[in-house]
């Protein structure tokens, strides 16, 4: 697809590492074009990240080159009076500016939002921050691993004698970029109801309690606080991960007749008509017992086997893989979720990079360049301003503003 929804709108983005990187690249999968605003000569910190020594060594951590594709990057100094000029001449015609600063630091840089209004009334200024812009943490610093705890996140993950543990990726970055990603898509289109620009305030610790849905819910509702289960689901039984004979396999057989058609399939019909697992509520108080009966039952055959069985019986199943298998699935190829592009550097290598998960009208948006080198779109900054500032002008001119 030539046209995208966001074509035409410009972020100019000063964030770093994770939640405000992972914001912009799912605002450029959309269409807009992305120019990351980084420090001479050291850049996004995310660039030295990763478990490649030589990548780090030349500022394309395999840590920055999962999020930045599709973006751009120049070099400004935003202490020296030349750089600041251009960064406000480009921030007159931004629709958005993305910062993750620890709150207060924009406005001790110069760019209160009184400033901001005064360079661009229609502006979308989003700012991401472990606390958010107010209230008695908002100056505390936070990374991915402090919001998990202060959320209740660890305290649930893990087992009773193993809880608490870190999520083992970091949730609370991406939720936090995500749900930023939304609310600028949200202040976008108010603009185009309104004429008028936002501020987005959007706090990790906030957006991670509100996608632990019904850990926080349950507890809030029926006073009943969530206790961690390890690989077991805490609504229904069963429901979790088993035994079979060469390795694990997940089972959400949630629902009633799910229920029967698993115990049919495995070889255990005598479970339907034990009183302990005969209703919903039962099979939860008595769920060690029943795990016990089905992991005896499922370890005669390996779980490649029971998934397509289950599956193909309506009975949602499926073995537990390492992140390779994981990508090596060809359902995500087929839907056009992986794109192969070049490392930045003169190596030739292949970069593959993740999409969005979203297809548009049957297509899948996809990063058209690979991200960028440290300062590569320098020598086009001063172009970028003035073609910013001209579509402003233009803008203005049509509405007689």
């Amino acid at each position: 697809m030539d046209v995208r929804p966001l074509d035409d709108i410009r972020v100019l983005d000063l964030t770093n590492v994770l939640a405000g990187p992972y914001c912009s690249y799912h605002l450029m999968l959309l269409g807009a074009e992305v120019i990351k605003i980084e420090r001479p000569g050291q850049g996004d910190l995310a660039r030295n990240l990763g478990p490649d020594p030589d990548l780090n060594r030349a500022g394309i951590g395999a840590s920055f080159l999962a999020q930045n594709a599709g973006k751009k990057s120049v070099e400004l100094d935003l202490k020296d009076p030349a750089d600041r000029d251009v960064f406000e001449e480009m921030l007159a015609g931004a629709d958005v500016l993305l910062e993750n600063f620890r709150a207060g630091v924009l406005s001790r840089m110069g760019y209160d939002q009184e400033r901001l209004d005064r360079i661009n009334p229609r502006l979308i200024c989003c700012s991401i921050s472990g606390f958010g812009q107010s209230g008695p943490m908002s100056d505390a610093p936070a990374y991915d691993q402090i919001i998990q705890g202060l959320s209740g996140m660890m305290s649930v993950t893990g087992t009773a004698g193993t809880a608490p543990l870190r999520v083992g990726f970091p949730v609370c970055d991406t939720t936090g970029g995500l749900s930023a990603a939304l609310a600028v898509s949200a202040a976008l289109l108010h603009r185009e109801r309104t004429g008028q620009g936002s501020r987005l305030d959007v706090s990790m610790l906030e957006t991670s309690l509100s996608a632990m849905g019904w850990a926080v819910s349950n507890y809030m509702v029926s006073g009943v606080p969530p206790e961690p289960m390890g690989d077991q689901n805490a609504t229904a039984a069963p429901s979790g991960t088993f035994r079979t004979a060469d390795g694990p396999l997940n089972i959400a057989a949630n629902q009633q007749r799910q229920f029967e058609i698993l115990c049919r399939l495995v070889g255990a019909p005598e479970l339907l008509t034990d009183p302990r697992f005969t209703e919903r509520e039962s099979r939860k108080a008595h769920r060690e017992e029943l795990n016990s009966a089905l992991n005896h039952a499922l370890s005669q055959r390996p779980a490649a086997e029971w998934e397509q069985l289950l599956t193909a019986a309506g009975v949602p199943a499926a073995r537990v893989l390492t992140v390779p298998q994981a990508l090596a699935q060809p359902q995500l190829r087929h839907r056009g979720f992986i794109a192969e592009l070049r490392r930045p550097d003169a190596s030739g290598t292949v970069l593959p990079v993740l999409g969005s998960g979203v297809l548009f009208d049957g297509e899948a948006f996809l990063p058209r360049t690979p991200p960028p080198l440290l300062g590569e779109h320098n020598h086009e900054r001063d172009e970028l301003a003035s073609r910013w500032a001209a579509t402003v002008t233009t803008a203005k001119e049509a509405t007689g503003s």
